[in-house]
């Protein structure tokens, strides 16, 4: 099974509502999906821009699913429901 890609924004705007937080708290909480997902950070990802949607901020992509206002539960959850939990 190929591993879920879930892709924090840590462009400015995202990195100052929170970004960062959910990123050291996804590496704390996720060991049990270790081998079943891969987290990266990206400069951004460019969701505010197109949508001009500051206020939404922190985005975060699983795979090609973007998660406006993202909170370490909703990125959970999202990634449950990909795993079929």
């Amino acid at each position: 099974m190929e591993k879920i890609k879930v892709q924090i924004c840590q462009g400015t705007t995202c990195f100052v509502m929170g970004g960062n937080a959910i990123k050291e708290m996804l590496a704390a909480l996720t060991e049990k999906y270790a081998d079943k997902i891969d987290i990266t950070t990206g400069r951004c990802l460019e969701v505010c821009n197109k949508n001009n949607s500051f206020s939404k901020a922190p985005y975060v992509m699983i795979d090609d699913e973007i998660i406006s206002s993202a909170n370490v539960q909703k990125v959970i959850e999202t990634i449950e429901r990909k795993l079929g939990k």
